[in-house]
């Protein structure tokens, strides 16, 4: 048997393929029990062998069709310097970043700070089997800024506006460089797939899209397409709605994740892309005749085109690993 997404994102794979996001967390008790052993979440997200248990604790209990590696896109930030802690019901605190660090770290160094993921695809890749995809990670240019400059989630407040715009440029540039050099460590150590999350790419303001959210996803596209051709690039820029189409055109992912808020009619079906999720995760809490009735609409609406079936974001705490499964089967069983 072929790995599905993969032969799906090369636009061969006629079956459905499904994974979710955050599909390996709180809302699964033996994901429970492996948090209890590390009170501190960053240091969690340096431990190889518990974060290669989380990973594979979805695939399997639901025999989804990838895992994505366990981590938190914060921790290229902390590997910069900046130091993140997380608290309940507030999320992520970080302090002011170090801007001598932040722009003067060797490539080396920086790498040498997040060997402990590379470790954990590795051992996760081993353990894998091989008709599932293991997917690496990371923060796109924009949303890391955010939480640079924010210091914290920007639901309630937005800092970034009070930096000027070519230090906002310059501090995305850096970023690029870190993302990218972080995306290549995932491939040589056994990512098959790389998805970047722009997950506060709908702050921007629309005038500046361009700049700050597609030119710098483009940027690092284009960078690991020309040395691995062979690993697909899935984008989430969260929340930019009507401009999908021209992140498509002009970023040129592999695939596209859309988010819930995203109306298909505005979709270009027939853009050179595969697409992926859609569903709002809180259809998961509301029974299971909603839930089907709502996956079903993107189910139909893209039965023409390479789809992979995911969520508009990640699971919920408060879902019931159940309902994971029924929705699984849902998926598995659907025939246009």
């Amino acid at each position: 048997m072929s790995n599905k997404i993969l032969s799906c994102l090369k636009k061969k794979e006629k079956n459905l393929p499904i994974w979710f996001m955050r599909q390996a967390g709180r809302y699964l008790p033996e994901y429970q029990s492996l948090r209890k052993k590390n009170k501190n979440f960053i240091n969690f997200c340096k431990n190889p062998e518990d974060i290669q248990k989380a990973t594979l604790q979805p695939i399997k209990r639901f025999d989804v069709d990838a895992a994505i590696i366990f981590s938190d896109i914060l921790l290229i930030l902390d590997a910069t310097g900046q130091k993140i802690s997380f608290e309940e019901k507030k999320g992520p605190i970080l302090n002011n970043y170090n801007k001598k660090i932040f722009y003067q770290q060797s490539d080396k160094d920086f790498k040498k700070k997040l060997k402990k993921t590379y470790e954990s695809i590795k051992k996760t890749r081993k353990k894998l089997n091989k008709e599932k995809a293991l997917i690496g990670f990371a923060g796109a240019p924009w949303t890391l800024l955010v939480y640079m400059i924010n210091k914290q989630s920007p639901k309630k407040k937005l800092e970034i506006e009070k930096i000027k715009n070519k230090e906002k440029e310059k501090i995305i540039k850096r970023l690029e460089h870190l993302i990218y050099l972080h995306c290549e460590e995932q491939i040589k150590s056994g990512a098959d797939i790389i998805q970047l999350f722009d997950s506060w790419a709908g702050k921007i303001k629309e005038k500046e899209i361009n700049k700050f959210c597609i030119i710098p996803n483009a940027n690092i596209i284009k960078k690991i397409k020309k040395k691995y051709p062979h690993i697909p690039v899935i984008c989430f820029p969260k929340g930019i709605n009507k401009k999908i189409n021209l992140f498509i055109k002009k970023a040129k992912p592999h695939a596209i994740n859309i988010d819930p808020n995203m109306k298909l009619k505005k979709i270009n079906i027939k853009a050179n892309v595969v697409f992926q999720g859609g569903l709002d995760p809180k259809f998961l809490l509301k029974g299971e005749k909603q839930m089907f009735k709502k996956t079903k609409e993107y189910l139909d609406f893209f039965k023409e085109t390479p789809y992979i079936f995911n969520l508009g974001h990640g699971i919920l705490p408060q879902t019931k690993p159940k309902t994971v499964k029924r929705l699984v089967e849902f998926v598995r069983s659907y025939k246009p």
